[in-house]
């Protein structure tokens, strides 16, 4: 009796929580988000090289194009780097995602985004030392990420969602024979606030 009370109020909450998430044309949304990270390097020498987890944070705002399209810029913190035995070397970047992000599902409540991230790199250390000099302190990357939106009221929202980011340009600085490139992926909660 008491899984079937429990499976009832869970569908009753569903069915408050899933309404329809269309958009008009020229709809806002902020999004401010907070979420858990995950980062590794890529390229020559980095046998050995763990991951690097900590906090990503940021905001970003979602135009809307039509119902299923919005264009998503942003600005989000987003630690990279990787883990060295004994030690840890701490990428920390200012990310612009400048996303395409496409609406889709019977209620319009997932989304599928994809574009690029200019970063600037705000931090630089191996083990409290300050490496900053070492690295390139521009990056380009591709980013893409999923999410799935749990509507609460016509005006707001949790986004529950992953993005990733893949950089494509090396990180070590003034190097033509070294590469070494971020990447880094990081799972997010976000509320989202609808103009």
């Amino acid at each position: 009796m008491k899984k079937q009370i429990i499976l009832l109020v869970g569908l009753l909450f569903m069915s408050v929580v899933l309404k329809a998430q269309e958009r008009d044309q020229g709809t806002i949304e902020i999004i401010p988000s907070i979420g858990y990270a995950v980062s590794f390097l890529n390229g020559d020498e980095i046998d050995g090289l763990g991951s690097r987890d900590a906090v990503q944070f940021g905001i970003t705002g979602d135009y809307y194009f039509s119902d299923r399209w919005s264009l998503r810029l942003g600005l989000s913190y987003f630690p990279m780097g990787a883990a060295i035995p004994r030690y840890e070397l701490q990428l920390d970047y200012l990310n612009i995602p400048i996303n395409a992000n496409w609406h889709f599902g019977s209620h319009k409540n997932w989304n599928l985004n994809f574009g690029v991230a200019p970063g600037f790199l705000v931090k630089g250390s191996l083990n409290g030392e300050n490496v900053k000099a070492s690295y390139d302190a521009f990056q380009l990357a591709i980013s893409y990420g999923l999410g799935y939106k749990i509507a609460l009221s016509d005006n707001f929202s949790i986004l529950l969602h992953s993005q990733g980011v893949f950089g494509v340009t090396n990180s070590i600085e003034d190097s033509d024979d070294f590469t070494r490139l971020n990447a880094g992926s990081s799972f997010n909660i976000g509320g989202v606030f609808t103009f």
